[in-house]
Order: structure tokens, then C-alpha cells, then sequence
């Protein structure tokens, strides 16, 4: 913990002035939240104050983009219904959100900063400035008086402006909105991590790819398969069962054999072979694009459907990069010290969430 984050701990501001927000994951299922606050019991951990989950229906989100607002706001209504609170920190969805890096000379004013960036936008994206928000990290120059690396996160204005418009009518105040794997990494990466790593958010209809390198995102990538398609290759082979009975299976035998298992392995391969070679692509992609000292070091697992058994073995043994499953408590508490409301398996579908609500108390975002 460095002294910024000890000063936070011990003096902290107002709640008036922190104005902590609720986590609010968006899905195209549905909407995650989660919400902090500080415990000044010296033990420099937050304590969980509302969690829960708001079922939404299938035609409210397509691959990120919202396709009825009133009926999101509905959703949003019932969050803040549950939970009491205004203030809310959303996602975006990675669908829809670019990223590119770039440099520029260090000790530029802000002015000139966002000058420069929104010139090189539509030579890195296919956006134009007046039809795009975007957001900067700014890295420490390598060599001394160098170049300063920066990392640029750019959305259409229609995104961004459509979950606006579903807050506001929900009567709720947005603090920030902020693609997935940003907030993922804030919870499941110890903090000061300078490692590079591959977050995979294994999620009921999508999985979530983000490289994180040095603690900011620098790639995202989307491929359209998750637990559902594991389902119904389970009943393609087993036959019509309740989704219920078909989430013990993968739960408790998934890909680890056995002679009683060889029918799931079957069904279940081929799909979870479909998602370790897009993510390959992914990772030869990165690997071959960056420096020795960039190269991925390892997989975090998260997501609803990352509770498949085996899985991170699966994926050390056929991508041969360590692959473990996330702490999503880390830099909330100690899990040793406070027990979480929500139990191991079903937390690393609330790590967007986690992620998002840490914003309020984090001092190096």
C-alpha cells in the first residue's frame, strides 16, 4: 500500500465529497451490482454494504448495444430500489469500445494533451473526435526525457449517450462509465501489479478477453461463446435437462475424466476447444506484436461460467501459459479476516461489479 492509499485509509474525505458508487455490471442477462464502503477498523479494508443481481430480458441488449432504453432503466429503477443508492459507476461493454497506444513529449498541459490525442483518433479507430467520448492513461516515460506511453480508451458518443439517457431515466447519477476489463482488472490484480496479463471473463453468452500490462488495459476482444453454448452441447448429447442440473455437471465434472464422464467431456470439448483457440489467436497476436518484456505471464479466470471444472487446467496445459482462477476480494479485504456475503464460486461473477465499486475508494485510477 503506498502512502496515498494509507492517507485515503486514515484520513479519509467526506462521504459528500468521495461520493462512493454503487458497481453495476451490465450483461445482456443481467445487471450485477455491488457496493462498498470504508471500515476504519484499522484493518485497511472496505466492508460490503449491498450486492445482488436483476434478472433483464433477452431484448433489451444485443452485443452491447442497448436496444430498448426505457425497459434498461426499468432494470436500473429496481437496482436502485434494492439498494437505496443514486450514485452508480456503470460498465461498458467491450463490443464497443477501442483502444490504441501512442506517445507524446511529457509535461503538456491537459489542453494540449487531449489536442494531440484527438488528432490521431480516426488514424487509430474508425471514429471521428465529434462522435466520440475518450478517456487517457498517461505512463512515466521509459528512458529519461523520452517520449511518455498512453494508453486511450475511445466510444461512440451514441453508446455512451444511450446508457446516459437509461440512467437518467432511471433517476440515477453516473459517476463513470468504464469498459469491463478495466474494472476486472482493479479487483482481481494485486495492487502495483507491473506484470502483463490475460483476463478471460467466461461469461453465459460471450467471453471477455483484456490485457493488462503495468495495471492499464491496452487490448480487448470479444468472442461469442459461453456457458450457454456449453449447455446446449449438454443437451445435444444428454438430451432436454432443466439448465439447473446441467450447471452441476459442469460444475462438479466438466473436463476432468473419469469413466462415468466421458459422455460431458464429449459434449463439452468441443466448445471450450473453440474458445482456447480464439484465445491463441489472441495471444500469438499480442506476443508476437510486443517486446520480451511485454509477453503475457499469465491467465486470470473470472466470470459466471469460469466455475467449470478444470478449466484453468485445461487452459495451462493447451496454451501453456499459467492460467488461476480470480481473487475478486483482494483489494477490498482480507477474505482470511472478513468473510465475503457471496461465496467463492459465485464471486467471479461479480468481479466487473467488485471492480467498478473500488473506483469510489481506489487512489491510482
Amino acid at each position: 500500500m503506498n502512502l496515498l492509499q494509507m492517507i485515503d485509509r486514515w484520513l479519509p474525505p467526506p462521504e459528500i465529497l468521495r461520493l462512493s458508487g454503487l458497481g453495476v455490471d451490465i450483461s445482456e442477462s443481467s445487471i450485477k451490482y455491488v457496493g462498498f464502503s470504508p471500515n476504519y477498523t484499522g484493518l485497511f479494508a472496505l466492508s460490503m454494504d449491498t450486492y445482488g443481481e436483476v434478472d433483464i430480458g433477452p431484448d433489451i441488449l444485443a452485443q452491447g448495444e442497448i436496444k430498448d432504453v426505457s425497459k434498461l432503466a426499468v432494470a436500473l429503477s429496481e437496482v436502485k430500489k434494492r439498494t437505496g443508492v443514486q450514485y452508480m459507476r456503470l460498465s461498458l461493454p467491450e463490443e464497443r469500445v477501442y483502444l490504441f497506444e501512442t506517445e507524446i513529449e511529457s509535461g503538456l498541459s491537459q489542453k494540449e494533451i487531449r489536442a494531440q490525442l484527438e488528432f490521431r483518433l480516426e488514424e487509430n479507430v474508425p471514429l471521428s473526435p465529434r462522435d466520440s467520448y475518450f478517456d487517457f492513461h498517461i505512463s512515466p516515460p521509459i528512458n529519461k526525457g523520452g517520449l511518455c506511453p498512453v494508453a486511450v480508451t475511445v466510444c461512440a458518443k451514441e453508446v455512451v449517450d444511450a446508457y446516459y439517457e437509461a440512467c437518467r431515466q432511471a433517476e440515477i447519477t453516473p459517476l463513470s462509465f468504464e469498459v469491463e476489463s478495466q474494472a476486472i482488472a482493479r479487483a482481481v490484480l494485486p495492487r502495483g501489479d507491473r506484470g502483463t496479463r490475460l483476463l478471460i471473463d467466461f461469461g453465459k453468452t460471450r467471453t471477455g478477453l483484456g490485457i493488462v500490462h503495468d495495471g492499464v488495459l491496452l487490448y480487448t476482444s470479444t468472442i461469442d461463446l459461453g456457458g450457454n453454448a456449453l449447455s446446449s452441447s449438454l443437451r445435444r448429447q444428454l438430451g432436454e435437462k432443466p439448465e439447473s442440473d446441467l450447471t452441476a455437471i459442469k460444475n462438479s465434472s466438466g473436463l476432468v475424466k473419469g469413466a462415468d464422464k466421458a459422455n460431458y467431456i464429449e459434449a463439452l470439448l468441443p466448445v471450450i476447444s473453440s474458445v482456447k483457440d480464439e484465445v491463441q489467436v489472441r495471444l500469438n497476436y499480442w506476443n508476437e506484436k510486443n517486446s520480451a518484456t511485454r509477453s503475457i505471464g499469465e491467465i486470470i479466470l473470472c466470470g459466471g461460467s469460469a466455475n467449470l471444472r478444470g478449466l484453468a487446467t485445461y487452459f495451462t496445459e493447451t496454451l501453456g501459459v499459467e492460467t488461476v482462477m480470480a481473487d475478486v476480494w483482494q483489494n477490498a479485504f482480507d477474505p482470511t479476516l472478513v468473510a465475503p456475503p457471496i461465496d467463492r464460486r459465485h464471486s467471479y461473477g461479480y468481479a466487473t461489479a467488485v471492480g467498478l465499486a473500488l473506483a469510489s475508494f481506489s487512489t491510482d485510477i
